[in-house]
């Protein structure tokens, strides 16, 4: 009794941080939605979107195109590109692009600690196809299908992720309710001539093979699932000024719950202003205050668009995305 009274305590702190792969499925791309907390499930209009919520493809009026850039922890680049093209008037088909590279980076052993003169790269890769419906007049559905693939140095691992997404207009004057589900597929393990190596089966015993050829093998990991709910309210103050505010809660297979809060501010239909804060209520959270702004030129038939995000790390800095995007 005694000994499980004070094991109960650890028992109960343990959690699953750091038990997925795919970790670069968790960053956002769109550098509006970033600035406004990351709280997107409900927004529908832009093709980055669909990260947060596929069955925004379905509620979407155009065709759009989004690029996105940032330099990301430890001079990272992080790249992400999606078209989402209308093929009816109430469905949307998208392709998107996820690339996370760390550049060159030099290979130290215990015996050569200033580097051996070789080098390595780790990169992630994601490619998805989706699609969402407007089943009514308000209420509409979707999904992405993507294939995944992380590679460090020779070795790699491959996974299919899908995500599920719906969202619900609630009054005339489009109060939204979103819900969403991201990276629910397989599992995935390293494999490749990097977990191959020399072993020596007894090291005190002389006179045998040292040096058998054998192979490390590595466990299977889920990708890290990420389930959430928001409510969106845009608000029309004129003609030419609207405030959204969002709010969406998240509940991750691999971390604690939160909540994360955005507003967003846009005049004159052309300038935006934006500002949030992420993650509200986790455990030990690394993210908080976003910042951003926007600049919108329409010309005729297409609508250009240029957003900047800010967001702070704390213990790892501040980081900042930049988006570009056409619609048409």
């Amino acid at each position: 009794m005694a000994a499980a009274a004070v094991l109960a305590p650890g028992l109960v702190s343990q959690t699953k941080t750091g038990t997925t792969v795919g970790q670069f499925l968790l960053i956002e791309p769109s550098a509006r939605i970033t600035a406004m907390g990351n709280a997107g499930v409900t927004v529908f209009d832009e093709a980055s979107s669909a990260f947060y919520n596929p069955a925004a493809l379905g509620h979407t009026q155009v065709s759009d195109a989004q690029f996105t850039h940032s330099a990301w922890l430890a001079d990272i680049s992080y790249n992400y590109a999606i078209a989402a093209v209308r093929i009816t008037q109430s469905s949307s088909l998208a392709l998107s692009v996820t690339s996370l590279n760390s550049g060159e980076i030099a290979v130290r052993t215990v015996e050569q600690p200033l580097g051996t003169g070789e080098r390595y790269t780790v990169s992630n890769t994601a490619i998805g196809i989706g699609y969402g419906q407007r089943i009514t007049d308000r209420f509409s559905a979707g999904f992405f299908v993507s294939y995944i693939q992380e590679t460090i140095w020779h070795s790699s691992l491959s996974a299919f992720g899908v995500n599920f997404g719906t969202l619900y207009q609630i009054t005339e004057d489009g109060m939204q309710l979103g819900a969403s589900i991201s990276n629910f597929g397989t599992k995935a393990q390293y494999d490749g001539r990097d977990l191959r190596v020399r072993y020596d089966f007894d090291p005190t015993r002389y006179g045998d093979n040292s040096s058998l050829p054998s192979e490390l093998l590595t466990d299977s990991y889920s990708l890290p699932v990420v389930f959430r709910v928001g409510f969106g309210w845009p608000i029309a103050i004129n003609a030419d000024n609207t405030v959204r505010l969002a709010i969406d809660a998240f509940h991750p297979s691999d971390n604690s719950e939160s909540i994360s809060l955005g507003a967003e501010y846009v005049f004159m239909k052309t300038f935006a202003l934006r500002a949030g804060h992420q993650h509200l209520f986790a455990t030990d959270p690394e993210l908080g205050l976003t910042l951003g702004g926007g600049v919108n030129y329409e010309m005729t038939p297409y609508n250009i668009r240029v957003d900047y995000a800010w967001a702070d790390h704390r213990h790892l800095g501040d980081m900042q995305r930049i988006t570009v995007g056409v619609s048409f």
